[in-house]
């Protein structure tokens, strides 16, 4: 009788196993596709310790500077580990996220929305799910859930715990060839994370870029700023905080200028790339995919450019061009400098045909 309960036993936790052992696979693939799972997994997919910059943020991050150009010109292998309205709480976790696989000697945190309240970011789940819905499953994944979602919702904070959940109806995705590459979640990103934009958004440079002055930022994010800081300090983290350039207000110019006095006094550097729109070169009515928010690809090459002369002055990084480790790499320097051409092509013919981008309501 003993005998018979035992094998019954076994037989249940045989069977719960199974099943979790493809519902994982299973919920990583009907995950929504798009930008933001590609660049996760593609995080996911980089050897590891191969990495000497991740960079954590928010649009600003994927589309305004090109790792693959980087890595070519430099042999640094950077990657952006960001996603859209990222939320500023979410930084911390992330960085421990890429601690599981990867040491950096390097951080760059993009700061623009730190100028944005949490409240409204909060209420907008997707905002949230942008980074959990994309990490891999793990305690670490738990502990950002319930870092991000609020404890009242403990209720809704079991879709996210499962995101299958919400995603269940996406059953489409499994005849997706490109999703059963992401069974566990790692497939290679063919650009190492970088997104290109041909279209064209022109419009005036804004004519607050260097301005003086301070701005108190929102008390919450000015508290996040000050844990991420001292989070650092604890772990003797190398961070860069930066601002790239868009089409900026003076309030958040002078909020800037409140963020980078709390970052330097904790010996760290802020960059705000809108103080140096003559040094980038940046032409506000022509790189510029939608108006000012985001760069174009010759854009990107300008800004990244900039990035590339900061970071050699003020950093030291070994040049690994040429290490057997790095084929992808060198792969995806190529890949980018054919696309690029065809980018560049592109975006001339829209400034000349004054064909810009659609305004989205």
């Amino acid at each position: 009788m003993k005998q018979s309960k035992l094998w019954i036993a076994v037989q249940i936790a045989g069977f719960v196993g199974i099943f979790l052992l493809l519902l994982v696979p299973v919920s990583y693939m009907v995950r929504t596709n798009g930008d933001v799972k590609d660049r996760f997994s593609g995080f996911y997919a980089e050897k590891k310790d191969s990495l000497d910059i991740v960079m954590i943020g928010s649009s600003p991050v994927f589309p305004y500077y090109a790792a693959p150009k980087l890595w070519g010109e430099t042999g640094i292998a950077m990657y952006p580990l960001s996603s859209n309205v990222q939320r500023p709480a979410a930084m911390k976790y992330l960085v421990e996220e890429t601690e599981k696989s990867q040491s950096p000697s390097l951080y760059v945190f993009e700061m623009r929305m730190f100028t944005i309240e949490d409240e409204g970011m909060r209420e907008n789940m997707a905002y949230t799910r942008g980074v959990t819905d994309n990490m891999r499953y793990s305690l670490q994944r738990v502990r950002t859930i319930q870092a991000l979602v609020p404890e009242e919702d403990e209720e809704g904070r079991l879709s996210y715990y499962l995101d299958i959940m919400k995603y269940h109806t996406n059953w489409k995705m499994l005849a997706l060839p490109s999703e059963w590459a992401n069974m566990a979640y790692r497939k290679a990103h063919p650009y190492k994370g970088y997104t290109f934009k041909d279209e064209v958004g022109p419009q005036p440079m804004p004519d607050c870029g260097g301005a003086e002055g301070q701005r108190a930022i929102p008390p919450e994010q000015e508290a996040c700023l000050r844990d991420l800081l001292s989070f650092l300090q604890e772990e003797g983290k190398e961070g860069l905080f930066i601002v790239s350039p868009y089409g900026e207000s003076l309030e958040e110019q002078q909020m800037y200028n409140y963020m980078e006095e709390i970052v330097t006094a904790c010996g760290y550097r802020f960059l705000n790339m809108n103080n140096h729109y003559e040094e980038i070169g940046i032409v506000f009515e022509e790189d510029f995919a939608d108006y000012g928010s985001h760069t174009n690809a010759v854009g990107a090459e300008k800004c990244t450019d900039f990035l590339r002369e900061y970071l050699l002055e003020h950093y030291t990084f070994t040049d690994k061009r040429g290490e057997d480790a790095y084929q992808s790499w060198e792969e995806s320097y190529d890949r980018w400098k054919t696309e690029m051409e065809t980018a560049r092509v592109t975006i001339a013919d829209r400034i000349a045909r004054g064909e810009y981008a659609e305004i989205v309501e």
